[in-house]
């Protein structure tokens, strides 16, 4: 029994130092992380506000037309003989398009000329009876009503002159119109007649359709809201037109592409339509080549004028809030972010125009937004236009490097 209680205790007192040690490693590791360095500010880039002179566009969609169109109809009934151009050509005015049978209408003028001389030819015998009846009244050689008929067959014979010559110059007319002549310059489109045809004269039908395409007009329609929006704005002095050749139009093609001539605004509507509540901007452009073709869809721009005082930001510096409100970050003279609830007019190139929320001299946050909150303390370093294109600034760099 003695034996057994001496080797139930020597192992205790070995046991005692171990368990010492344990809890001073322990107590030694607390104190090295109790003693860890304070987090590093964190580092933004920024973009001192200022103000600036930019010139103010509007893109409106609109749709091109012709600058001329007319519609070629017969004036005549008759059988076409020829066609006399070829479908999609340009023509000139005056040329010839169609060849209606020209036989009856150069009937009926031949009828009409013989006639015209038949009138005429009876014309002296009537004059010279007249006046001998004149002569012999004042003789009273015959009576007032002998001499009444004889003035009577000669107003008539005059009249009948009269009618035939209306007559001669219709049968002329008519046949002129069998040669269908173009009334304008321009591409003609497909004939909807071959020869050998009827055709009638005004009919419903147009023979073919001709439309000048060089020059060539954009209607483009412009909101009533948004033309009284402009007009207050020349009027509260806001925006400046001095030098900006307002009436200079730029066109982007359905691809998006810029058309290389420029137009002019030629006038604005004053009617609006009820259907959509806008007026209609009209603009001629030069069309040389053909690049322009009716009813193509384009967006003009349209000169507004110059902001004097503009305050532009990069695009990336806004953020929106829960509620979609567009916010940006900014820094203050002491370090400190604040947010700021912006208004933006629109987008320029890779700006925004802000309206108000922003002033001279603030300080906003471009790159670094992720990493900071309102109220946070920052390091602040200046934006580059390298960080804009997409490669981060050195301090960026090594600050990612850092928390890696």
């Amino acid at each position: 029994m003695q034996l057994n209680r001496r080797i139930s205790v020597r192992p205790l007192k070995w046991r005692t130092p171990v368990i010492a040690l344990g809890f001073g490693l322990l107590l030694t590791a607390c104190n090295r992380q109790s003693q860890a360095p304070p987090a590093a500010v964190p580092e933004v880039a920024t973009v001192t506000v200022s103000r600036q002179q930019v010139l103010l566009t509007t893109e409106l969609p609109g749709r091109t037309s012709p600058f001329l169109i007319a519609e070629i109809r017969p004036q005549v009934n008759g059988l076409v003989l020829k066609r006399l151009f070829t479908e999609g050509s340009d023509v000139k005015s005056g040329q010839e398009l169609y060849q209606i049978d020209p036989a009856p209408f150069q009937a009926a003028l031949d009828n009409a000329q013989a006639a015209l001389g038949r009138a005429e030819a009876n014309l002296p015998a009537v004059k010279s009876r007249a006046e001998r009846y004149r002569q012999a009244l004042a003789d009273k050689a015959v009576s007032q009503q002998d001499f009444d008929d004889a003035s009577a067959a000669l107003r008539q014979a005059q009249a009948e002159i009269a009618y035939y010559q209306a007559m001669l110059e219709t049968a002329r007319i008519n046949l002129n119109y069998a040669h269908i002549v173009s009334p304008i310059s321009g591409r003609i489109g497909t004939s909807t007649v071959t020869d050998g045809a009827i055709v009638t004269a005004y009919q419903a039908v147009a023979l073919a359709t001709i439309q000048q395409l060089d020059p060539i007009y954009v209607d483009v329609p412009q909101s009533t809201t948004e033309l009284l929006r402009l007009q207050r704005r020349f009027k509260e002095g806001l925006i400046n037109r001095a030098g900006t050749n307002s009436d200079e139009v730029q066109l982007l093609l359905p691809d998006g592409t810029k058309y290389e001539l420029k137009g002019t605004l030629q006038f604005q509507d004053i009617s609006v339509d009820p259907t959509t509540g806008s007026v209609t901007l009209r603009m001629v452009f030069p069309n040389p080549n053909r690049v322009l073709l009716p009813g193509m869809f384009v967006r003009a721009v349209v000169r507004e004028g110059f902001d004097d005082k503009a305050i532009m930001v990069p695009q990336q510096v806004v953020s929106r809030d829960p509620k979609g409100n567009p916010v940006a970050l900014i820094v203050d003279d002491a370090g400190i972010v604040q947010q700021r609830t912006l208004t933006l007019d629109r987008a320029i190139g890779s700006q925004w125009l802000v309206t108000s929320g922003l002033q001279p001299g603030d300080r906003v946050i471009a790159e670094g937004m992720q990493r900071v909150r309102p109220g946070a303390t920052v390091k602040q370093v200046a934006f580059s236009e390298t960080a804009a294109s997409g490669t981060a600034p050195a301090s960026e760099s090594s600050a990612k490097g850092t928390s890696h």
